[in-house]
């Protein structure tokens, strides 16, 4: 409880002087709502609205990279089109791209700039599925969604400014924490109304586009059948599983709600049974690339290959690998230790000792050693960061240097882990002839199942490392146990 040391008509005053405050926001921010026809709260312009999308845009496309087929980019911007045209927003330019990510994602910038991941159409069976997903996102764009949560957030924290301002009491230590965990309360609880929102306007849209309404929830099944498996890859790896946003991640296919409101879009359809396109969906993403593409490396088990840059290494057995456009990481089990490596253009003839005092700038590392695995010229030691010891080594390739910086969770641990961070450096090679064919990537292969198909078959005939049947099962919707049947189409991984 705060104590404040003011007269009544101080306080009086003061909270007058914060609800006009108020009053003059909620006043001047807002703005009908293209969906619902009400008034919501929003601080900023549909212009200001389109500016962070286009502003946006580019920087999610250097980030994820943009997959390279056009035909598959021509076919998603066709079917998210054709819901556009029957939304609430239509006079908007709707910009949909697939992203060459393995991710599983969806999701949409303000102003019109709508995504999804090839890692996200891979498990994807049909084009009304497909459809769900698009008509979801354009839902998060007709209702404002992304905006009124900015609004919030701005809100919120303009609220506490004010009040500091009236009331210095409230100026930091716990009246800020309680404050952001008010906000962060109301933020979550849009979010989820959001959420439910666009899976009734997807649904929507769905119906008034001659597509299957029902095809919102064949998506929920696919993601949550992900969602399981996912989590029970992150339990036995000793990590927290990160799924898809939003209530396909949340809610299950047979909530009440839900399905209520997936339902009532029954009243907008024009045709008795939407349109759900299996056959035409499952021929337009035959070769799409499956997992990691061979411009951003291939990981195999505990192995890496990287095609373009000629390098492959190996990393602990067990440990998880994340390959990110900037970095590739390895945790190991229960997230006691780390190896990140980096790369960078060697500009002066300098050894790789030198390499680490001049452009790392490491003046004090200990226990220096030579590393000269594979033919490679190389070099590691020890440094203290931030009171805990760490392991840094460069090793050359050609014309760069590849920088591994490794370290742990806690401190007592870092001998039990210091070999397999040296291992994992020594293990870095130019990438061998036979080599080549392990840094190409997989590719969705639609076949018709025949009699002597099965998932065991298959999986023992796939490069997929991690889990190959149950991978395969997710892809066909087979998930967890459901088997091939002879003269159905399906997908595999060659």
């Amino acid at each position: 409880m705060f104590v404040l040391n003011r007269t009544g008509r101080e306080l009086t005053k003061s909270l007058c002087r914060l609800v006009g405050a108020f009053l003059f926001l909620s006043l001047a921010a807002c703005a009908q709502n293209p969906v619902t026809g009400e008034h919501d709260f929003v601080m900023l312009s549909e212009d200001s609205e389109l500016s962070i999308g286009r502003t946006n845009h580019p920087k999610i496309i250097a980030q994820y990279g943009r997959y390279k087929d056009e035909s598959v980019q021509a076919y998603v911007q066709s079917v998210g089109d054709r819901l556009a045209i029957v939304s609430h927003r239509k006079d908007l330019i709707y910009r949909f791209t697939v992203l060459d990510s393995p991710v599983i994602n969806a999701f949409a910038l303000p102003g019109g700039y709508i995504y999804i991941t090839r890692g996200l159409m891979a498990y994807l069976n049909s084009e009304a599925e497909l459809a769900a997903v698009l008509g979801h996102e354009i839902g998060h764009v007709t209702a404002r969604h992304g905006v009124r949560q900015q609004s919030a957030a701005q809100a919120a924290n303009f609220g506490y400014t004010i009040g500091a301002i009236l009331f210095p009491e409230l100026r930091g230590g716990p009246s800020q924490e309680i404050f952001n965990i008010l906000g962060g309360a109301l933020l979550s609880g849009y979010g989820r109304e959001h959420e439910l929102q666009s899976d009734g306007l997807g649904a929507e849209y769905l119906a008034r586009s001659g597509y299957e309404p029902q095809a919102m929830l064949d998506v929920i099944r696919v993601l949550k059948a992900q969602e399981t498996f996912a989590a029970a890859q992150a339990k036995k790896q000793g990590r927290e599983a990160k799924g898809y946003h939003g209530l396909f991640a949340s809610h299950p296919d047979n909530d009440t709600r839900l399905q209520e409101v997936i339902a009532s879009a029954d009243k907008y359809a024009h045709v008795k049974k939407g349109k759900i396109a299996r056959a035409e969906y499952l021929q337009r993403i035959q070769g799409m690339t499956f997992g990691d593409s061979e411009e951003q490396g291939i990981r195999s088990e505990n192995h890496f290959y990287h095609r373009d840059m000629g390098f492959a290494l190996d990393f602990p057995v067990g440990w998880q690998i994340i390959n990110k456009p900037e970095s590739l990481q390895a945790v190991s089990v229960g997230g006691k230790a780390m190896i990140e490596m980096g790369v960078a253009d060697i500009n002066r003839k300098v050894s790789p000792k030198d390499f680490i005092k001049q452009r790392l700038k490491i003046s004090k590392l200990k226990s220096g050693q030579r590393l000269s695995s594979h033919g490679l010229e190389g070099y590691t030691g020890l440094v203290d960061v931030q009171n805990k010891q760490a392991r840094v080594a460069v090793v050359y390739l050609q014309d760069r240097a590849f920088i591994f910086f490794s370290s742990v969770k806690e401190s007592k641990t870092f001998s039990q882990f210091d070999l397999e961070f040296i291992n994992t450096a020594n293990s870095f090679h130019a990438l061998k002839t036979e080599e080549f064919k392990l840094a190409k990537a997989l590719k969705l292969d639609v076949v018709t199942v025949a009699k002597h198909d099965s998932y065991s078959t298959w999986a023992a005939q796939t490069r997929i490392s991690n889990s190959p049947m149950q991978q395969l099962r997710l892809l066909n919707g087979h998930y967890p146990a459901r088997e091939l049947s002879v003269g159905q189409q399906a997908k595999r991984v060659k």
